[in-house]
């Protein structure tokens, strides 16, 4: 709009409006002595004034043009089911103005939404900088614009509802417009300025040197590493209040004068209340523990944990806080990453004036390094996913130190970094790791341990490295037995990225092109989906005398099928329940013609269903070949398929089966202990339990947000599926993953699936607690209440 309007002239664009930003003094100036409220005017004028006195220098260094100047969301417009606004409306501003106007009225408008920050404007000021260049002076003036708007907006939406108190259109906005001037002025005007100097890639200044040096002591100093990566946060030691005291204590003990954990870098020790999760990680303060007392040295805010002052003495082994103000205001003692290095570069850093400086985070470059140096098709989440060094439980931590829920995380079954299962690892890597030709204990009594929680007469047991490699071996399995080629497969199905199961794999939303691209060999049947598939609701009885027609016309043409491949539970859809009975129904169809029954039990066994440790077990169903990955290794790289000697012994028809390290010594010891944490710790039970809670919890969302169309699955197996419309089920693909962002934002991981993207895949660590999923289920509800 900007750039299109760049060389308009009319002789009305010089016209006095209230709402050109150049005139934003006089309007305040007008209409703050008017507002009888005490407490609203002081927070305008301290506002107003911080503003002015930024703008002041640089006004006359503004370059002028016509603009719009009214770019907000209540004038843009997108199409159905479209992010990307494509028109523009009500052009009632229209005037010449600075032209940083345009951009500074768009930034306020962002501030209003639910959670936005002054950062959160930083995507659009890149794009108004990438087509208009902003010059510095623009750049200085922007955020004492963008708080000279809010300033306006409050006193202007007040006078009118106190001219006419039944003007709604005044009255519903005051709110909104009081929380964007609020936030727009929530941090200073030279650090917010910093930050978006930098988010645009601007040089950043030198930061400012310490007035003078006063150091805490000659002796030794021993700077703490509370950093994500840090070794003093493992196994969970984080959460621990006292870790980071007892950790300086020693160092004391062991002769240090003085221990440090320095400012600016994550520190995430200590964190005992990680959700729900907040973006403000990254301390301002220096903390600093001392062997004997001294006077405090000044040019810093000294405090103790409590937030009292520590001077004028700062005592010995005691945790102190040193911060360094800029002006009279002191910074927060956590901010986000882009202010932390705002504030430094403004105020500077608190460790310069002890003459221990704190280090300067070192750049990151590893997501353009794996974009340059990984195949494309191996994608991550998320377009600017945080990185994520460190797990606990069903938590994420990212480099910042940011704590994330994770809902989505089915491969660490039992719980990230599990003291049980890493131990196990640790032990045996000490021990020996060789590949499994070799005679070891460990693989035979995990192979035990594996048979053990099958019905009666699975007594054989292959393990390979992945679900990939765990179905496309059962599928090899029952081509050998019955030494026919011909598989049946559901559609819109999910089973491996390698040539067998890939093959069997229909889902349009890993291939677009997977059932035009299917092999001859491969013969599908309809996806049993209740809930949008061919056959709804209570006519889902009839997928399996379907898919049964399918095998029996096989056969009948004289390509009896090796096998049936079948998920247990419809995973890919979102954890939707086969229809009762459909299990047994296909199975004793492809028995009767010879053939065997595959049970893909990847994304499902091991207890995640709750009720049932496997999934063909909700069928009351027993089939010929068990195919199993994710849980089993809780993170590691595992898989087993697990069937009768018989069927088993029938490979050989197809040469030997050797596979490196399936069924390693490391891999066995993992396996054990990640069956021994499921049963002693009852995680089935858990998933029973909580998984019902958070079933319960999801459809009384459904109740209250007509964007649900339904919850499926069982345990913590779930899925929430989003439609435009309940009655012809148009999937919400485009607001599924704008749902997902903002969790994102919000500190949950979560991510969609089916074949249309439509649906939120709910399957976290089965550690999960009720609080837990409570803080996802609220963060959700806050999505869809106001808005993604």
């Amino acid at each position: 709009v900007s750039s299109s309007l760049a060389d308009f002239t009319h002789p009305a664009s010089g016209r006095v409006l209230q709402w050109d930003l150049r005139h934003a003094a006089r309007v305040i100036d007008t209409l703050l002595p008017l507002e009888p409220d005490a407490e609203v005017r002081g927070v305008v004028r301290r506002a107003a004034d911080a503003a002015r006195a930024a703008l002041a220098p640089v006004a006359d260094a503004l370059p002028v043009q016509a603009g719009h100047f009214d770019v907000t969301d209540d004038n843009v417009l997108h199409a159905p089911g479209e992010r990307v606004p494509d028109a523009v409306i009500d052009f009632g501003d229209v005037c010449a103005s600075w032209r940083v106007g345009e951009i500074a009225v768009t930034v306020s408008s962002v501030l209003h939404h639910d959670g936005a920050t002054p950062e959160s404007a930083f995507p659009a000021i890149r794009a108004f900088d990438r087509l208009r260049d902003l010059s510095d002076a623009e750049l200085a003036a922007l955020w004492p614009l963008v708080i000279l708007r809010g300033a306006v907006l409050v006193l202007s939406g007040r006078a009118q509802v106190r001219l006419d108190a039944s003007n709604d259109y005044a009255s519903v906005a005051l709110e909104r417009e009081f929380r964007v001037l609020e936030r727009a002025a929530s941090v200073p005007i030279p650090v917010i300025t910093a930050a978006t100097r930098a988010a645009l890639g601007r040089p950043r200044a030198a930061e400012p040197a310490a007035p003078s040096v006063s150091p805490l002591g000659t002796g030794r100093h021993v700077a703490l590493d509370t950093s994500t990566e840090s070794p003093l946060n493992d196994a969970g030691a984080w959460l621990d209040p006292a870790t980071l005291d007892r950790a300086a204590l020693a160092a004391l003990d062991a002769g240090a004068a003085v221990v440090t954990a320095p400012a600016w870098h994550a520190r995430l020790t200590g964190t005992a209340d990680p959700l729900p999760s907040t973006a403000d990680t990254v301390p301002t303060d220096l903390l600093v523990w001392l062997a004997a007392p001294v006077d405090a040295p000044e040019g810093l805010v000294w405090t103790l944990t409590d937030g009292a002052s520590a001077g004028p003495s700062l005592a010995a082994r005691t945790r102190l806080s040193a911060r360094r103000p800029l002006d009279d205001l002191t910074p927060p003692f956590r901010v986000t990453r882009g202010l932390a290095d705002a504030w430094r570069e403004v105020a500077g850093d608190p460790g310069a004036v002890l003459g221990i400086p704190s280090p300067a985070p070192a750049a990151d470059d590893s997501l353009h390094r794996r974009h340059a140096v990984l195949a494309e098709v191996q994608e991550h989440y998320y377009t600017a996913p945080p990185r994520i060094e460190r797990g606990w439980r069903e938590l994420l931590v990212d480099v910042d130190g940011r704590v994330y829920l994770d809902m989505v995380n089915n491969v660490a079954s039992v719980g990230h970094a599990h003291p049980n299962v890493v131990e196990a690892g640790a032990r045996q890597m000490h021990l020996l790791n060789t590949n499994s030709r070799f005679h070891y204990r460990a693989i035979a009594d995990y192979a035990d341990r594996i048979a053990a929680t099958l019905p009666d007469g699975f007594d054989t047991v292959f393990f390979v490295n992945s679900g990939s490699e765990a179905t496309d071996l059962a599928i090899r399995l029952a081509m050998a037995a019955t030494g026919r080629p011909d598989i049946v497969a559901m559609r819109e199905a999910y089973h491996g990225w390698t040539y067998a199961s890939d093959a069997v794999s229909t889902s349009i939303a890993d291939n677009p092109f997977a059932l035009e691209t299917r092999p001859e060999w491969v013969h599908t049947v309809s996806a049993a989906n209740s809930y949008r598939g061919i056959h709804r609701g209570a006519d889902a009885v009839n997928y399996a005398p379907e898919a049964v027609a399918v095998i029996d016309e096989l056969a009948a043409s004289g390509r009896p099928a090796a096998g049936m491949i079948a998920e247990t539970y419809f995973g890919n859809a979102g954890g939707v329940a086969l229809p009762d009975g459909y299990l047994n129904a296909v199975y004793a169809a492809i028995r009767r013609h010879g053939g065997l029954a595959i049970a893909d039990e990847v994304q499902v066994g091991f207890g995640r269903l709750g009720e049932w440790f496997w999934g063909f077990q909700q069928q009351d169903a027993v089939p010929d070949i068990v195919a199993v990955a994710k849980s089993i290794g809780g993170g590691h790289p595992l898989g087993a398929v697990i069937t009768r000697r018989e069927i088993a012994d029938r490979y050989r028809t197809q040469g030997y089966f050797f596979s490196s390290t399936g069924g390693s010594p490391v891999s066995s010891a993992i396996g054990m202990a990640v069956l021994d944490v499921i049963e002693r710790e009852g995680l089935q039970e858990n998933a029973r339990v909580v998984g019902a809670h958070l079933k319960h919890r999801l459809e009384e969302l459904g109740m209250r947000h007509p964007l649900i169309g339904t919850v499926h699955g069982s345990g913590l197996y779930l899925g929430v599926e989003f439609v435009r419309d309940r009655e012809t089920l148009e999937p919400a693909t485009a607001e599924t993953a704008a749902i997902c962002d903002r969790l994102l934002e919000l500190g949950v991981i979560m991510q969609p699936t089916g074949d249309f993207q439509n649906v939120l895949k709910i399957k976290p660590p089965l550690v999960v607690t009720q609080a837990s999923v409570d803080v996802f289920v609220d963060a959700l509800d806050r999505v869809l209440t106001t808005g993604f």
